[in-house]
């Protein structure tokens, strides 16, 4: 492969910082997986309009293709090559009463993660045989959890037309990814090897083998964003009896897309505020300052429908996962009090 023929429209993280004489350095190198520079920066190319445009194909891509990765991560999220991430997943730590306990505002609050297994690839190259081996170890492992978190697994290849719908129903069916994804080699071999699980009461989801190997999430109406972190936490430590997670001391948990390292986490809730979303400079200036964005309830790039927005941490590497939700509640709690004061 030679050196990309950049446009004007290739805007990305990738394109500004990928040179001519970075390109020449890694084009020849290769993870201990047989992941390449080319294979890196494919989405970037295919999509001028990415941001990021650039995925990892295993833990070793971060450092075996470091010139390119170190100045998109610390341009990101202000993290440099000499950092360390901490970790930290104990919900006493965390100061959140419920900001709206009369539930006027907030409809519900969700929290994930993002994590892979320690001894596979990434799934922008990992092969079909992996996959499917990483779906029933993840499968297995949660079809032995019990008390509140018990559920049931549902694969994705040869689900039935019952299952489909219901999932629906419930907004808890993933589709294959968009065209960064496709690029980055995500939705190779759909959808073999993909699944969802599910508690009982559908408080507690884990998607297997979408972006990263698991997405695990924890979600419930209202606002006691204590209660869900405490959930997520009690989840992931049953998890890590059974499975080791792919995590650097740099970088904290591994994903495929360099803007979930760290926590990999995305605290978030939809939020009604009619008010305020009147107000967008007053609005974006609250939760500038305390670390959130904002989106439309149907993810990014969505627009708002009555007022309602989702409202997520923006800050995921050099802090801890207490701090992610701490941001997020302060934000909110801020946000709801504005909103009745108008």
């Amino acid at each position: 492969m030679t050196y990309p023929n950049f446009t004007k429209e290739h805007k990305s993280l990738m394109a500004k910082y990928l040179t001519k004489e970075i390109f020449e350095e890694l084009k020849g190198l290769k993870t201990k997986n047989g992941f390449t520079i080319e294979q890196a920066i494919k989405s970037g190319i295919d999509n001028p309009d990415s941001g990021i445009g650039v995925y990892a194909g295993d833990e070793e891509s971060y450092t075996l293709f470091a010139p390119l990765f170190d100045p998109i991560i610390e341009e990101y999220h202000g993290f440099s090559k000499e950092d360390r991430h901490k970790s930290n997943l104990n919900p006493n730590e965390l100061n959140a009463s419920n900001p709206d306990p009369e539930n006027r505002y907030i409809i519900s609050t969700r929290i994930r993660v993002g994590r892979n297994l320690a001894d596979f690839p990434l799934g922008t190259s990992i092969s079909k045989k992996q996959r499917d081996e990483v779906q029933k170890i993840v499968s297995t492992t949660l079809g032995s959890l019990d008390g509140s978190l018990k559920g049931r697994y549902y694969p994705l290849l040869g689900m039935s037309e019952e299952d489909r719908l219901s999932l629906v129903q419930d907004h808890f069916l993933f589709k294959a990814g968009d065209r960064f994804l496709e690029s980055a080699g995500l939705n190779r071999d759909w959808p073999s090897g993909r699944g969802i699980y599910h508690n009982n009461e559908k408080t507690f989801l884990v998607w297997v083998n979408e972006e990263d190997e698991l997405r695990i999430i924890s979600m419930q109406k209202g606002g006691n964003i204590k209660e869900v972190f405490e959930r997520l936490v009690s989840a992931i430590k049953e998890l890590e009896k059974r499975m080791k997670f792919a995590y650097s001391e740099h970088l904290g948990y591994i994903t495929s897309c360099p803007t979930n390292l760290g926590t990999a986490m995305r605290a978030s809730v939809h939020i009604s505020l009619p008010k305020l979303c009147k107000d967008m400079e007053l609005f974006k200036s609250i939760t500038d300052k305390h670390h959130l964005q904002i989106r439309g309830i149907h993810g990014e790039h969505s627009n708002s429908e009555e007022g309602i927005y989702d409202v997520s941490n923006k800050r995921r590497l050099g802090i801890t996962e207490v701090e992610c939700v701490q941001d997020m509640h302060n934000g909110i709690t801020e946000l709801i009090k504005i909103e009745k004061n108008l």
